[in-house]
């Protein structure tokens, strides 16, 4: 006979879960910045006053049944005293929960007006975020640079995102870093986030946007100032001539079937108008469409079948090319620097 375990077993699935721990910078309970840890203090303080309240409450609980619970003779005793209210009772439970209350709307409205002040332009730097389905395109207007689903800022300094949608309502969240800020079309919307260390935080889209919502992933990596800076100047002076005939035909493939909806800088190509991400120094990513180690196989995976990682993403697959300008295409694509 088959047995089968009790009911009250499914109870302990949430506890053991909560011990899994994120290995890819995707926790909120582990910041790396002074937005995350200010969000994480208010998440102590609201744990710490529902632990309090929850502990007092099972407390006069377990005290009220075992101080009056039936016991032996008390029926020859008639019905106890009855007490209609207490007015000190009354005001007491009143009065502690807005207590609490007050201890937690202090510090949380605080926090909310400080985190959403405008940062100072010369203590700051200016990202603009714009989310599609299903990547995210960010540009440097103080820089005159742009790239896609993955975002590099200084260390030790405040990062100002200037957010907007391009199609559906998305959410940009980068657990570690803290926040979470909606995008809405038709509207500007900002967060101000920054990075106490250098390292690779992983975000993601944290709204219901479409097919492949769960993979509208980016990352967002942090150098310390000289690395940013180097990585600035090497995105003004972008590398895109092919070096070799394979590449000089990827580069006439590129031209025929891409050109359209990518855009790569140095080629003598314009950015402005894309529908797809902006493939500048394509071979510096460390990701294919935000979820694919970037390497020549998963390249050339990604471009006969995108729809079979992404569903519903907007890139046809090229399926009409041979495996020889697959090849070439995907030479010049990792040629891009």
């Amino acid at each position: 006979m088959k047995r089968r375990l009790p009911a009250w077993w499914l109870l302990t699935i949430p506890g053991l879960l909560a011990g899994c721990v994120s290995r890819n910078n995707m926790s909120a309970l582990d910041p790396q910045g002074p937005v995350g840890k200010s969000q994480l203090n208010l998440i102590y303080l609201s744990t710490g006053i529902m632990t309090f309240v929850v502990i007092v409450v099972a407390a006069i609980y377990i005290y009220v049944v075992l101080r009056y619970r039936e016991r032996p003779g008390d029926e020859k005793k008639g019905i106890p005293e009855q007490v209609a209210g207490s007015k000190k009772l009354e005001i007491l439970w009143t009065a502690i929960p807005v207590l609490l209350l007050i201890i937690l709307a202090v510090p949380t409205i605080s926090t909310t007006f400080t985190l959403d002040k405008k940062p100072d332009p010369e203590e700051s730097i200016r990202v603009n975020v714009i989310g599609y389905q299903y990547w995210w395109g960010f540009e440097y207007p103080d820089h005159k640079v742009s790239t896609s689903n993955e975002v590099h800022i200084p260390v030790g300094k405040k990062v100002d995102f200037v957010m907007k949608s391009h199609d559906v309502i998305h959410a940009f969240w980068v657990p570690s870093l803290g926040g979470k800020q909606d995008l809405n079309p038709g509207r500007q919307d900002r967060i101000v986030l920054q990075a106490d260390k250098p390292g690779v935080y992983e975000g993601k889209c944290a709204e219901l946007c479409g097919a492949s919502h769960a993979l509208m992933n980016f990352r967002v990596i942090a150098h310390k100032p000289d690395d940013f800076d180097r990585w600035i100047a090497s995105q003004r002076k972008p590398d895109s001539t092919p070096k070799t005939v394979q590449a000089r035909e990827g580069r006439r493939l590129f031209n025929q079937n891409c050109i359209g909806c990518h855009a790569v800088r140095g080629g003598g190509f314009k950015v402005e108008g894309r529908t797809g991400p902006e493939l500048t120094a394509f071979s510096e990513r460390t990701r294919i469409a935000g979820i694919l180690p970037n390497n020549e196989k998963n390249l050339k995976d990604w471009l006969r079948n995108p729809q079979g990682f992404k569903p519903g993403n907007r890139m046809p697959a090229f399926d009409h090319l041979t495996e020889k300008q697959l090849d070439a295409l995907s030479v010049y694509l990792e040629s891009l620097k």
